[in-house]
């Protein structure tokens, strides 16, 4: 008899979470304006608005933390999880940052100027909020396979090389450097093959161009590259993150994903020139050049999490448990964006509340409809996030509109996956009675999803 899959860990310590009435999740619904970040954590009872920060640290994570050397400057922390960086990545060149977003703003102050045109696969909310925020466009250039929800292939979150060579063609006395996110978060948690990398490496070289990997789940990259990609079954996740690194000239990352810590972040390089240049504004932005943000024990932490991550039985376990979700959702007939990527699964919001007009956000709605349910938080990567247009201030309804259910790392069971499809059943199982759905009274010019109050219509 085949033994069944087990995770690779086992549980140390447990917190405990409390149940609600539906009564009192949609008072406090109410007092939230209808926007789950507006939540307190006690009212959520399975959260999974998103896998950054919310990880479960190891025994050797935690051990690390008291290793730490909270020293202003020249830590011996920092130079810890630099030689971890560099064996990764086989980039040189380390700042570290508070979280991803701020080593995209230390990063984008040196390159993005206002008129620039920085071309990628599916910008993330903060990154295309830091291309604009600076008069310049983010210009999207993921394959069209990726809005077909319902299409298998392996590596949807790839950039289109026509695509992209078009951008270049068009606006390249105009473009930064070229940003490839792994996975490709907006699109589904989707991952981009390492061929594809090759490719966007082959384009950029053609036209001068530098490449910038935006890295908070590569990762789960790796893995999918290993498990998917014909010629790297045999190779280990250390070795493939090695390659895809070699193909890029730089990258930010959030260290909360595949780091698996609470706090930190960092941007790593090969050129002198680009680490020069951001030097100049972590010291105001973030901290001195040894910490930039981070205390000594988060960089500790971090460099033991950034080699455990790397490693295939830890990324198999965390990765098994959204496909075991995605195939209780197949049970339930309910859409979702295929294949499963690695940290969420993105229901396709479009395809089940159909009579819910786009214009009344679909997905938000059906967000609301599942914390309202069973006080399961998910979070809305669509029209609400897509913000309006810079130029015309019109809601941009192009793309897909997607609710996020994030798995977070090493912290629920399968029981409590049974839980949010069971809940997420019957949602849909009610959802020809759900027409309505909800208006904006208030938004932020950038990243209004954070902070949105939302009118219920239904």
């Amino acid at each position: 008899m085949e033994l069944p899959f087990a995770e690779s860990w086992r549980i140390k310590m447990v917190e405990p979470i409390k149940k609600s009435t539906r009564e009192e999740r949609e008072q406090w619904m109410k007092e939230a304006d209808y926007n789950l970040f507006q939540l307190r954590s006690e009212q959520v009872y399975i959260d999974c608005l998103t896998d950054s920060g919310t990880g479960a640290m190891s025994d050797r994570q935690w051990a690390a933390v008291m290793m730490g050397d909270e020293s202003y400057a020249g830590s011996s922390s920092f130079f810890h999880l630099k030689d971890t960086i560099n064996k990764i990545t086989g980039f040189e060149y380390v700042i570290p940052t508070h979280q991803g977003r701020a080593a995209e703003n230390v990063l984008f102050s040196h390159l993005v100027k206002a008129g620039s045109v920085v071309p990628g696969n599916s910008h993330f909310d903060t990154t295309k909020g830091h291309i604009e925020s600076r008069k310049a466009t983010a210009l999207d250039c993921t394959i069209d396979e990726a809005k077909d929800t319902q299409l298998e292939i392996p590596f949807k979150g790839n950039v289109d090389p026509k695509k992209l060579e078009k951008a270049l063609a068009e606006h390249h006395e105009n473009v930064p450097f070229i940003i490839v996110t792994i996975t490709n978060n907006t699109a589904g948690g989707q991952p981009v093959s390492m061929q594809n990398l090759r490719e966007v490496r082959a384009i950029a070289d053609k036209y001068g161009k530098r490449v910038v990997l935006d890295s908070a789940r590569f990762a789960e990259n790796a893995y999918f590259i290993k498990t998917r990609e014909e010629g790297y079954a045999d190779k280990t996740i250390k070795e493939i993150a090695l390659e895809m690194f070699s193909l890029a000239d730089g990258m930010t990352m959030s260290a909360k994903k595949d780091g698996i810590v609470n706090m930190g972040g960092f941007i790593a390089t090969r050129h002198e020139d680009w680490y020069e240049g951001a030097k100049r504004f972590c010291i105001p932005f973030e901290g001195y050049l040894t910490y930039g943000g981070m205390n000594g024990r988060d960089m500790e932490a971090l460099a033991v999490g950034l080699d455990e991550n790397t490693e295939f039985e830890n990324l198999e376990t965390r990765i098994h448990q959204v496909e075991f979700l995605a195939g209780l959702l197949d049970e339930y007939g309910i859409p979702y964006q295929r294949p499963v990527g690695g940290h969420a699964i993105f229901v396709d919001a479009d395809k089940v509340l159909t009579k819910v007009p786009k214009e009344e956000f679909p997905a938000q709605t059906l967000a609301i409809e599942l914390y309202l349910e069973a006080g399961v938080r998910g979070c809305e990567i669509g029209y609400i996030l897509a913000d309006r247009d810079p130029v015309t201030r019109e809601n941009r309804f192009g793309g897909l509109d997607l609710l996020r259910l994030c798995v977070a790392r090493r912290v629920y069971t399968d029981n409590h996956m049974r839980v949010i499809a069971a809940a997420l059943k019957n949602v849909f199982d009610r959802r020809n009675e759900i027409t309505r759905g909800v208006e904006i009274v208030w938004e932020a010019e950038l990243m209004r999803h954070f902070t949105v109050k939302l009118k219920k219509l239904f």
